[in-house]
């Protein structure tokens, strides 16, 4: 509560920064790289590990990387999944629970998996991942069943027609967060054929985030990780 009383964001001329998003969240501001300058995701990215031990930039350039890096030496870039972390913790901290599966339909799905599965882990949760297990050769994603069957959530990526969800939705009994990519020939219209085809399935228990949006699935498939699990009789 006295935190909460402390101005709630730090003004920088060009952004906002919002300290008091991990009070309210659990988790701090994340920096969208995409449309920044380097230096601008530098001078919001020392702003907010001023006040906070973690640091996630998304959609990150290596560019952005050189800059953020010249102000703190301890980040990390993952030149897939195009992020840039810091983690502080002591790991006495970090209360690490398992049970998110990502999964993605085909090798070019990867810059997108791998940014939910960065965020996920982030978020202290362990991560399983599986790629390259389309519909296209199902027997590699039926290969995978241990796989599914330890999961409490799946983030399945996929881009072209986007089935692969709609299959993982058949095949598991737990939440299951459908990520449409902008991977395809021309009448994938950008992920737009994917997307409709996920809002479509028959399948239950699927959740849809947006085209590409890898972030929002992670951030998704950490929260419902971390929810206390029922006490069964």
């Amino acid at each position: 509560m006295d935190r909460l009383r402390d101005l709630p964001y730090e003004d920088l001329d060009f952004a906002k920064v919002d300290h008091h998003r991990e009070l309210r969240k659990g988790f701090p501001e994340v920096i969208f790289g995409l449309g920044k300058s380097p230096g601008q995701i530098a001078s919001i990215a020392d702003a907010l590990l001023k006040q906070s031990d973690r640091l996630l930039v998304t959609r990150a350039s290596p560019e952005a990387y050189e800059a953020v890096h010249s102000k703190i030496a301890d980040a990390a870039y993952d030149e897939i999944a195009r992020t840039i972390a810091v983690d502080r913790r002591q790991p006495s901290e970090r209360k690490v629970v398992s049970g998110v599966l990502v999964i993605c339909a085909g090798t070019a799905d990867l810059p997108v998996a791998c940014e939910a599965a960065v965020t996920a882990e982030l978020m202290d949760c362990e991560v399983e991942r599986v790629f390259d297990v389309g519909v296209a050769g199902i027997h590699r994603l039926l290969d995978q069943k241990d796989a599914l069957n330890r999961a409490r959530v799946v983030v399945a990526v996929a881009g072209m027609e986007g089935a692969l969800p709609s299959v993982v939705g058949g095949l598991v009994q737990v939440p299951v967060i459908a990520v449409p990519t902008s991977v395809g020939y021309g009448a994938s219209f950008d992920g737009l054929a994917a997307l409709l085809a996920m809002l479509n399935s028959c399948a239950t228990g699927i959740g849809v985030v947006n085209i590409d949006n890898g972030f929002g699935a992670g951030y998704l498939a950490a929260v419902i990780n971390r929810l206390p699990q029922p006490q069964l009789d």
